[in-house]
């Protein structure tokens, strides 16, 4: 994991991170500053793992661009439970139970990624208290949307996952490898080249 260098990256970067906290609250300038003494942005090659199972992390990710993918191993096999891409954010539960991971997460693209740890949070919080009113609205917000996805996922057939996909996150289909989109939909790679097929023939008719 690499900081970035290049200034026009980071001015770009800056702003991404900077637009979408401001859905949540305005920053001054001294709290801009703050944000950017930090050095977090970082710059991560296609295939890099950020976190293996059993390893210990105290690293939250928010994605600026590019894909990353949580999956466990489980009897040597992948199963891939989540994909996470710009503006979405991921807190490992081994930052917050401080236990080994049971997971793994790496980067299906080239990535640039805010990384940032509790310590941060606190000295931050401290300085600018809005700060905390934003990352608890954060929290909330991701923790919604995990349950809505949860419960979709295990009240859909695999048809139904792959639409839901379709609709709410179409650019999945073309950036993720279809052996590894097959996995997060619980299927094998050949149901889902069936399964694609039966959706374009309905299509078609």
């Amino acid at each position: 994991m690499a900081s970035i260098k290049d200034d026009c990256d980071k001015k770009a970067m800056k702003n991404i991170l900077f637009d979408f906290i401001s859905k949540y609250i305005s920053l001054t300038e001294e709290e801009k500053n703050a944000i950017l003494s930090l050095d977090i942005f970082h710059s991560v090659k296609k295939g890099s793992i950020l976190l293996k199972e059993g390893q210990k992390s105290k690293n939250s990710y928010f994605v600026l661009k590019g894909c990353i993918r949580k999956y466990y191993i489980i009897d040597g096999e992948e199963k891939t439970t989540a994909f996470y891409t710009e503006m979405e954010v991921l807190t490992p539960h081994c930052v917050i139970s401080k236990a080994p991971s049971e997971y793994y997460i790496s980067c299906i693209e080239d990535t640039i990624l805010t990384v940032s740890n509790p310590d941060m949070e606190i000295e931050m919080n401290s300085k600018f208290p809005k700060f905390e009113i934003m990352c608890r609205t954060l929290s909330e917000e991701l923790l919604a949307k995990q349950q809505i996805d949860f419960d979709e996922f295990k009240t859909s057939s695999p048809e139904q996952r792959y639409l839901n996909l379709f609709q709410k996150r179409p650019d999945l289909l073309q950036r993720v490898p279809q052996h590894q989109l097959a996995s997060y939909l619980g299927i094998t790679p050949q149901s889902l080249s069936r399964l694609r097929t039966r959706i374009l023939e309905k299509t078609k008719e």
